[in-house]
């Protein structure tokens, strides 16, 4: 069964899920920070994929073992149905921050869904950590809702220095696996070439 699997066999499998359902796109991408990019990751592919949201959550859960929260948030948009197969996994609530909510001109009226009450301990849940910059904001955002948060998880970390970056606002950052363990695999597996593997390489440790 899943759970009998070590961690190295796990993430191996979610290294080809992602591969397989076009979650880890190979070639030339622009991110948001007008980098480019030999790889792209688009975890929003998972709605589409029941049976890898499913597997998903549970590593997720994994991570969760041992924290203290009183419920979960996610993060929109990639992060909402895993926050939600999360839910269901641990039968545990969550809410989450509107997007437009982020924004602190539209005011506070509703912008954070689902029960909670001040002082409540949540933690966030996020797809991607690359610079937090999406997790900040949500973070900053919820801590205004009197809501404190303590732990972020996510399935992938870009090693991009957004684990300090929560360090220095007092949240501890949880991944399931860097982005680095995820090119080993797919080089090892085949399913990239030596060039490739050391394209991303560069651009993941530059």
């Amino acid at each position: 069964t899943e759970d009998k699997m070590s961690e190295q066999d796990q993430k191996r499998e979610l290294a080809l899920d992602l591969h397989r359902i076009g979650a880890l796109k190979f070639g030339e991408f622009t991110y948001k920070s007008g980098a480019v990019g030999p790889m792209y990751l688009d975890l929003r592919l998972f709605i589409s994929y029941p049976d890898v949201l499913k597997k998903v959550a549970k590593l997720y859960s994994s991570k969760l073992d041992g924290l203290k929260y009183d419920r979960l948030a996610g993060v929109a948009y990639a992060a909402l149905p895993i926050a939600g197969a999360i839910s269901l996994e641990r039968n545990e609530p969550w809410i989450f921050m509107r997007k437009e909510g982020l924004k602190k001109e539209y005011g506070l009226q509703k912008s954070l869904e689902g029960e909670y009450k001040d002082g409540d301990t949540v933690v966030m849940i996020e797809d991607l950590a690359n610079r937090a910059t999406s997790l900040v904001e949500a973070i900053d955002a919820v801590e205004r809702h009197g809501l404190v948060v303590k732990d972020a998880v996510v399935l992938l970390d870009y090693d991009k220095g957004g684990r300090d970056i929560l360090s220095d606002k007092g949240v501890s950052l949880h991944a399931f696996m860097t982005t680095l363990e995820l090119i080993e695999i797919m080089h090892s597996e085949g399913k990239i070439d030596q060039a490739k593997y050391d394209q991303c390489h560069e651009f993941l440790t530059n």
